[in-house]
């Protein structure tokens, strides 16, 4: 058994390795104050024949014992991950697929327990680190450790690992994963910081990943496996030199040509059917080794062109963005809505409005807690001209939508200014690439078409790059296969005045600072020019929603009333949505919200409230109804829930004899009230009689 330990962040960061999971080929326990992750990394011993991909699994799970709780629902057992749990595991699998051998195809799955959890530390920087540190001390090929850490700052003050208390009130929320040299993978949010602020932080957190490194490399030297070797299979060189032949001239002339995306991807699948129904006779049974040839040679002269002539597939400059076009208010029947096209890239999204009632309940190991605003991303197959099976929501579609939700959040009004739940859903209708940022204004735009009073409008952009040696070339508004044939996928979004959300993925072994910084720049520039169309088709959100959205009022009363309102069971509650055909939510605090498709019907429940909270003041003069007729006077309902006696003394001027010779049940009357004993009410009509009769213009209503 071997430990090692650093102090990261002021606490103690401990990774062990040797006593856990020791059947599997590489595992870690790391731990960072009272929260344990346990990571392991297994490999098949053999890659399957003729698999072109490397088939990395990544699984993150939280035990709900690790915080001393019981999983919720009736079966108390953890079901499917949650979304948190997925969110996690990306944040592993992101940063560590890049430092895999480019051939290497055996099956490998690295799987992270959170085991112990101390309600101040995150789990999921942690799980990232020990999963580097399980591949690193295995013998599985993995070229380098990589460390991960959670950046936020603090009153001006970059902290590492915030706990959760720290980053509610941090301006940055940043994960970044990077070796000792470079820098893997970034995500986070943050409160529209500049792009230098944002480097700062990238800066500070590469600092405290070495350190992370430096003990997975001093583990590696003490108890590191000999890595297995890769079995390579040799290129046939005659196969390679008729295929080129073939294939050399036409592909490039493809690769050259401004195309659509499926017109590019017609003409391509026609050459490749081409050189394999040419070549079959010949060599049988490579029609794998074909495709990877062609594509091989494709990337090839797309970057070539690209590097050289500074022209991209679609025949746009570096810095081009695609035309885009904004359809607002295109759903009638939904509270806000549009369609954002930009190039091939296309979302149809959508927002509606409800209720507290509508807000989603989060329970995981953290403490359990409410959200007011969600945004959910699909991707249908049609989307890229494919068919495919309409399963439940893929890891890629919660990844994009998390990404485009935190963008949008920083400008979503606070509850007391607009006291709805909010619902975004984008439909990704084309894509050839980067839908997650389309989303994002898409997102924006929807909002403002619902009159939802965002701050700022929010635009994203997605840049690439290519990269050979020294020459690199950073690429705006990226296409799908710029993506694919690529070295970066680096996603910002952001406002005209600083930055929102980011997510940086690359292909290759990391990237310097210079390029990070040059392509912050060059983020800006499109993220304003992609703003100002934005603004030019709604510059700010509509006066009013739409008449379809819920009208919602909002009161506060006293926490001692909340009961009051609420009644025995929820009777009384109850009873006045009947009424008044409303929803009708109160917390803690003693918020109360009533929503109503009908704004009269919400006004009316309001003021029945408020006269049921209200407090009865002796000297001021009430509207009643007659409740119940006794020998000795009649009780008045003088405010909701509440009843005084009118006395069959103050009734009137002049002597009453029977209570029923004035007034019956259900009959409207207007009293003062006099005096307030023990809890009683004591009422008067004849008081008001009497200020009429002498000249005062009140009138007593029976």
């Amino acid at each position: 058994m071997v430990t090692k330990q650093i102090e990261i962040g002021g606490r103690l960061f401990s990774i062990e390795t040797g006593r856990f999971a020791k059947q599997a080929n590489g595992s870690a326990m790391v731990r960072y104050g009272d929260t344990m992750v346990l990571v392991t990394a297994v490999v098949s011993p053999e890659a399957k024949p003729n698999q072109d991909f490397f088939p990395l699994q990544v699984e993150y799970r939280e035990k709900t014992s690790a915080a001393g709780k019981f999983p919720g629902g009736y079966i108390k057992r953890e079901g499917r991950p949650s979304e948190k749990e997925i969110l996690s595991a990306r944040l592993i699998d992101r940063p560590i697929r890049p430092l895999f051998p480019g051939d290497f195809k055996n099956e490998t799955q690295v799987i992270a327990f959170v085991l112990s959890h101390d309600g101040e530390n995150d789990a999921d920087v942690l799980a990232a680190v020990g999963a580097s540190a399980a591949l690193t001390i295995s013998d599985i090929p993995f070229e380098c450790p990589m460390g991960e850490v959670r950046v936020g700052r603090l009153n001006g003050s970059f902290i590492v690992n915030p706990t959760f208390q720290q980053l509610k009130d941090c301006d940055i929320d940043l994960v970044v994963g990077g070796t000792a040299d470079s820098l893997m993978m970034v995500e986070g949010e943050s409160k529209q910081v500049s792009e230098s602020e944002l480097l700062e932080a990238l800066k500070f957190a590469h600092e405290e990943i070495k350190k992370i490194v430096q003990i997975q490399n001093e583990l590696r030297s003490e108890v590191g496996k000999p890595k297995m070797v890769i079995l390579q299979s040799p290129v046939d060189e005659s196969l390679k030199k008729d295929v080129y032949d073939l294939a050399y001239d036409k592909l490039k002339q493809i690769v050259y040509s401004i195309l659509a995306k499926e017109e590019r991807s017609q003409k391509n699948n026609d050459l490749t059917s081409t050189v394999k129904t040419t070549l079959a006779e010949k060599y049988p049974e490579q029609e794998k080794v074909i495709d990877e040839l062609l594509h091989d040679l494709e990337k090839e002269f797309m970057r070539e062109r690209i590097l050289k002539e500074g022209i991209r597939l679609d025949g746009r400059s570096t810095k081009q963005i695609r035309p885009i076009t904004i359809d607002l208010g295109i759903l009638p029947r939904t509270h806000g809505s549009v369609l954002f096209t930009r190039g091939e890239t296309q979302s149809l999204t959508s927002v509606t409005l409800g209720t507290k009632n509508d807000e989603q309940t989060i329970d995981g190991l953290a403490e359990e807690y409410t959200k007011k605003f969600m945004l959910h991303y699909n991707f249908p197959p049609f989307s890229v001209g494919e068919v495919g099976r309409m399963t439940g929501v893929g890891r890629r579609e919660i990844g994009h939508g998390h990404l485009a939700e935190r963008a949008l959040k920083v400008v979503v009004p606070a509850e007391e200014q607009f006291p709805y739940t909010m619902r975004v859903i984008s439909d990704i209708l084309e894509s050839n690439g980067s839908s997650s940022m389309a989303t994002v204004c898409a997102g924006s735009l929807s909002l403002m078409d619902g009159g939802v009073p965002i701050k700022k409008a929010v635009a994203g952009i997605a840049m690439g790059l290519v990269k050979e040696g020294d020459q690199y070339a950073i690429l705006s508004d990226i296409l799908g296969n710029e993506d694919h044939l690529g070295d970066m996928d680096f996603k910002v979004a952001g406002t005209d005045e600083g930055i929102t959300a980011f997510q940086m993925d690359i292909k290759i072994h990391g990237i310097s600072f210079e390029i990070m910084e040059k392509a912050l720049q060059q983020a800006k520039d499109g993220r304003m020019h992609i703003l100002k169309i934005m603004n030019d088709a709604i510059v700010q959100p509509r006066e009013s929603l739409s008449q379809f959205a819920p009208r919602l009022l909002t009161m506060k009363v006293d926490t001692d009333q909340i009961g009051l309102i609420i009644g025995p069971g929820g009777k009384t509650i109850q009873g006045m949505q009947r009424l008044f055909g409303v929803e009708i939510a109160i917390d803690d605090t003693g918020t109360v919200n009533i929503a109503s498709p009908n704004k009269e019907n919400a006004a009316k429940c309001k003021e029945y409230i408020k006269k049921m909270t209200a407090t009865p003041e002796v000297g001021e003069i009430y509207d009643g109804i007659i409740t119940k007729i006794m020998d000795f006077g009649a009780f008045v309902e003088i405010l909701p829930g509440k009843e005084g006696l009118l006395h069959i003394s103050q009734i009137d001027n002049k002597r009453v004899n029977k209570v029923t010779d004035y007034f019956k049940e259900g009959d409207k009357v207007t009293v003062k009230l006099l005096k307030v004993e023990n809890g009683k009410f004591s009422l008067s009509r004849k008081e008001l009689l009497k200020e009429t009769s002498s000249g005062n213009k009140t009138e007593a209503v029976s």
